[in-house]
């Protein structure tokens, strides 16, 4: 067989593998989805460098939680995952330099602290108002973090 054509078998079975790639993307959006509503989400995982270390996501309240999957991952798990009770949310910037490209378009980022540091994430602002209620909206009896709450 002639070399061309070993170049477009290869062609083609790369063409397959990114449209099987595509494909399990939005199936696993689906599954994602299924049992709550997602966002999109991003999340600063490296802080190094200014502006640099945003990985795009989707986000899902499932439960207690805040759970976080990464864009490009085929996997069905969450990459991160935060409970509404170590969270507290402690304010909000517009994205700034390199931020700006790496981030979704109107998306502002929000500074948290929980049990484990601080965090960053950026999402629309209709996104923040969500999560701003859901981090409120703590079961009755449940303390806000930093708060010092009396008991009797």
């Amino acid at each position: 067989m002639p070399l061309w054509q070993w170049l477009l078998d290869i062609a083609g079975a790369l063409l397959v593998l990114v449209l099987l790639y595509a494909l399990a993307l939005v199936v696993r959006r689906r599954v994602i989805a299924r049992s709550g509503g997602t966002f999109e989400l991003s999340h600063r995982v490296r802080t190094q460098r200014p502006g640099r270390g945003w990985l795009l996501g989707v986000g899902r309240y499932s439960e207690e939680r805040l759970e976080w999957f990464r864009i490009f991952s085929l996997s069905p798990r969450p990459k991160r995952s935060w409970v509404r009770d170590e969270l507290t949310y402690v304010g909000r910037r517009q994205p700034e330099g390199a931020e700006q490209v790496s981030l979704f378009p109107d998306h502002v980022v929000i500074s948290c602290r929980s049990a484990h540091g601080d965090i960053e994430l950026a999402m629309s602002p209709g996104t923040l108002t969500g999560f701003q209620a859901w981090l409120e909206a703590r079961p009755p009896g449940a303390e806000m973090p930093g708060s010092r709450g009396t008991r009797r």
